[in-house]
């Protein structure tokens, strides 16, 4: 039976991450289940599948029936590019889908929801800005690590057609390594109240995740 990552406390049928660091590889489990109006940040490798993850999984609506607001910087990255063209490099844009991405989570924090945002976790100061909002709406933060290896990242990439650089990848490499080493020692990420670890299988079987 799966247990967090000092093998205390198993993991239920529908899994329910309140507090510290749940390790979920291998479980099989179908569904995460969060608090009403909590944040979860989806954090892994480039090509590690957060986007087909958030986009498979996330449930449209909370357990009050409020939309869950899903915000992805693949989408604001595939909106800019529809009316960018082709020859134009991705690093000239770049700024631009970061702001559009930001100004995506500005718009979802106002509302006061759930909120499921895609992130590298390499920015700590994103689970900052988190931590302050869900200070504010009496909530927490929670993450949600894709704990896989780098070369299942880099098959990602290829299979999307999508590549980043060797330095991105090596960056965010970096900030996945410390992340999973809080993790492996029971840590949770500044701001943040839980982590929940998925391996690649774990997260294939992953049907729902939900708030309420």
């Amino acid at each position: 039976m799966p247990t967090d990552v000092q093998g205390e406390v198993p993991a239920p049928a529908a899994a329910r991450p309140q507090s510290g660091v749940l390790d979920l590889r291998g479980a099989g489990r179908t569904e995460l289940r969060y608090p009403l109006g909590d944040l979860l940040v989806v954090s892994g490798l480039p090509g590690s599948g957060k986007s087909t993850l958030i986009r498979r999984a996330v449930a449209a609506a909370d357990g009050r029936g409020a939309t869950v607001h899903r915000v992805d910087s693949q989408d604001s990255r595939d909106r800019i590019e529809r009316r960018t063209p082709p020859w134009v490099p991705y690093a000239l844009y770049r700024p631009l889908v970061r702001l559009a991405h930001y100004g995506a989570l500005r718009r979802a924090l106002r509302s006061d929801a759930s909120v499921v945002v895609h992130d590298c976790g390499e920015h700590g100061w994103v689970r900052a800005w988190l931590a302050h909002d869900a200070r504010r709406r009496g909530g927490s933060v929670h993450v949600l690590l894709l704990a896989v290896e780098p070369r299942t990242a880099l098959a990602g990439q290829a299979a999307r057609g999508r590549t980043v650089s060797r330095h991105a990848f090596a960056r965010h490499r970096r900030a996945m390594t410390r992340l999973l080493a809080a993790a492996a020692a029971g840590r949770v990420p500044s701001g943040a109240v839980s982590t929940t670890l998925l391996d690649r299988p774990a997260a294939d079987a992953l049907r729902t995740i939900a708030f309420g």
